[in-house]
């Protein structure tokens, strides 16, 4: 019997698996469970004769590919899928998806709940400022970003947003007003908030020289990856503009020296949280489930990310 593999370190909740085991049940395939695993070892050992896994933040490289014979495919239960090498993937005939869009919504109300805090000076008793009539860019408008202009228009925020793989035509459908760069995104903004993935040409690309573009009082908002972050730049520019404030729900490297020099500037959630509500677990889960089946009896690839 076809057995699948959920692998999580960090569990999903309880209702999330006993979703999943029912979706993989009712396909007629057998499930498997490795929860808190706290060695590697445990998971190269559970893994040699699954031909399916699903995982969360969990790392899947060449050891354990090799380690499993028969695996057909992986599935990232959330959006980022940075935690899968996917040369390897492929090189081991593995298809890996993601679950797109299961995740938005949380991600979406997190940012909002950042933003309060943070033009409200954190709560600390000071007279802040109010969300309606500011810009906000949006860097990348896929299912996230999509959500995050959503409640902007709630909040009576003007929407910009720039990705440079989405037409101008569906930004500008969605309501929103759409920009030819991100430099221009910067220029434009009072508060810009980041939803890009971390590649090649996106590492280290929010640095000096391009969040030194703000208008005064400029607010920059990260619940994408730590790694498109260029703190040292970063560092360097807050210092000598004081005017600038930035918060993430990702912790950066030098995240001390930020709390340091930055107070009343500065702040990042203690893990990254933006996927972590019930209702997120559950789709996200569920979703990576289906793909599986899907994958398995039809040869779905719908949400393939590797080649």
């Amino acid at each position: 019997m076809t057995k699948i593999l959920v692998a999580t370190q960090k569990p999903f909740a309880k209702v999330a698996v006993d979703g999943i085991r029912t979706e993989i049940e009712n396909a007629g395939f057998q499930f498997e469970l490795l929860e808190k695993y706290t060695e590697k070892k445990q998971l190269l050992d559970a893994v040699k004769d699954v031909e399916a896994i699903i995982i969360r933040s969990d790392k899947v490289d060449n050891e354990v590919f090799d380690a499993a014979k028969s695996l057909k495919i992986v599935v990232r239960a959330g959006a980022g899928y940075d935690n899968v090498d996917l040369e390897a993937a492929t090189a081991h005939h593995v298809c890996v998806m993601n679950t797109p869009g299961q995740n938005s919504n949380a991600v979406a109300e997190l940012a909002f709940g950042l933003l309060v805090f943070a033009v409200r000076n954190f709560y600390n008793g000071t007279s802040g400022t109010e969300l309606k009539g500011k810009k906000l860019g949006i860097l990348a408008f896929g299912n996230v970003g999509r959500n995050v202009a959503r409640v902007a228009k709630g909040f009576g925020m003007e929407v910009y947003a720039y990705d440079a793989f989405c037409p101008k035509t569906a930004i500008e459908e969605a309501g929103v007003h759409a920009v030819d760069s991100t430099e221009a995104l910067f220029e434009k903004c009072d508060v810009v908030s980041l939803h890009i993935p971390a590649t090649a040409e996106t590492k280290q690309s929010i640095n000096y020289a391009m969040v030194n573009k703000m208008p005064k009082g400029g607010l920059l908002l990260n619940t994408a990856r730590k790694e498109v972050i260029n703190e040292d730049e970063l560092i360097k520019l807050m210092q000598e503009r004081t005017d600038l404030k930035y918060i993430t729900d990702i912790m950066p490297d030098q995240n001390d020296k930020f709390v340091e020099l930055f107070a009343g500037r500065y702040f990042s959630t203690p893990k990254k949280m933006g996927a972590q509500t019930a209702e997120a677990n559950i789709n996200a889960g569920i979703a990576a489930a289906k793909q599986i089946v899907g994958f398995i009896k039809d040869g779905c690839e719908k949400f393939r990310v590797n080649k």
